[in-house]
């Protein structure tokens, strides 16, 4: 890393980190840039699945060396991640590698291994339960300096398996075994066991939560680095289009609805019908990876090619970049990003009974309890 972090007065800052496999890169470019610029300092951090993995290097390496130390951290984390996927069978074919297509789609293993995930279960498949990215997080990242950080707050979500919910695990209990369940595809592990429960990809009930930061952190900022696009212009034709879009919608269905909580609180407060003194009005901000993911398919989400990598890192860079131009100034202030535009009129109740709304999303969100 080139340049040494910035020293100047900061804005405090919630990170919101979704999920996405090797997409999660791009958000440590995100990261990276917002890092070494130095003027947002991150009050909380919810992440889930890869997002969870980007939250707790950040953490690990801020108590070690702050913003550098965090800078380092992220970077030695996805560099292990490339040096392992060098061992996988799961590669680009030449013909891919000489047109710079990153997808797998065409790779006879990838192809032969999504066939039979929708087959057999990882219980048939993956009896030994063999995760290699749990080796990388239990070297790469010291549990004990993430415990003993009091400048971040750091929540990791997963998906209870029994019940459905979301439970988000507070900064204390954080555990590779955390990171791993907030990360478990259930088509390729087994359901991880967290105090004799089982829990899945935290995708499934939040993506990631964001009600975290509505009590447990003072910032009422919260900056939302999306890799997984809520709309695609275009109708998924193939088989594996239509389960990529899929996935895509089930993982962005509980992000929208604490969207729709936000914005519902937003009314009620505009219109004099909230409380000011109990809730907060969260301002929401958002980097989106929607044009670099654009030609990705789904299968690119196991590419672990150091290029690869670099490159999504590099576009997550030039994406904050652009951000801080655009949008530095407006935090603290007001939203950058509408929410009423991204709901759409058609969703968001009428004035009349927004106050019913409100509360009934509310019970929603609480649905998912924050143990800790």
């Amino acid at each position: 890393m080139a340049k040494k972090t910035a020293k100047r007065n900061t804005k405090r800052i919630n990170f919101a980190l979704q999920g996405g496999g090797s997409h999660g890169a791009f958000t440590w470019g995100v990261l990276d840039a917002l890092l070494e610029d130095g003027r947002l300092s991150p009050d909380g951090i919810s992440g889930t699945s890869a997002g969870a993995m980007n939250a707790v290097a950040l953490v690990d390496g801020w108590v070690r060396d702050g913003a550098d130390g965090a800078r380092q951290s992220l970077h030695d984390f996805w560099r292990a991640v490339s040096r392992n996927g060098r061992f996988s069978p799961v590669q680009r074919t030449p013909l891919d590698v000489m047109w710079g297509n990153w997808n797998l789609d065409y790779s006879p293993t990838y192809r032969t291994y999504d066939l039979m995930s929708r087959v057999f279960s990882p219980y048939d498949l993956n009896p030994l339960d063999i995760n290699p990215l749990r080796e990388i997080v239990e070297r790469q990242i010291d549990f004990d300096r993430v415990h003993d950080c009091s400048d971040i707050k750091t929540f990791i979500s997963a998906t209870n398996v029994w019940n459905g919910k979301p439970r988000v695990f507070m900064p204390h209990e954080l555990s590779a075994d955390i990171v791993m369940a907030s990360a478990c595809l259930p088509s390729v592990f087994k359901a991880v066991e967290i105090e004799g429960e089982p829990y899945w990809d935290g995708g499934y009930g939040g993506n990631p939560v964001l009600y975290p930061f509505f009590y447990d952190t003072e910032a009422s900022d919260c900056l939302l680095v999306q890799i997984n696009p809520i709309e695609r212009r275009r109708t998924p034709k193939t088989a594996m289009e239509i389960q990529d879009r899929v996935n895509e919608i089930t993982f962005n269905a509980g992000l929208l609805r604490e969207f729709r909580a936000i914005e519902f609180v937003r009314r009620l407060k505009e219109d004099g019908r909230l409380d000011n003194t109990r809730y907060r009005t969260i301002r929401m901000h958002r980097i989106a990876a929607d044009a670099v993911v654009e030609e990705l398919s789904a299968s690119s989400k196991i590419n672990a090619e150091w290029s690869f990598l670099q490159y999504l890192f590099e576009m997550g860079r030039a994406a904050a970049e652009d951000f801080l131009d655009q949008s530095f100034e407006a935090i603290g202030k007001r939203s950058t990003l509408d929410l009423s535009e991204e709901l759409s009129a058609d969703i968001l109740p009428d004035r009349k009974s927004v106050g019913q709304h409100v509360r009934d999303a509310m019970k929603r969100m609480q649905g998912g309890k924050t143990r800790g």
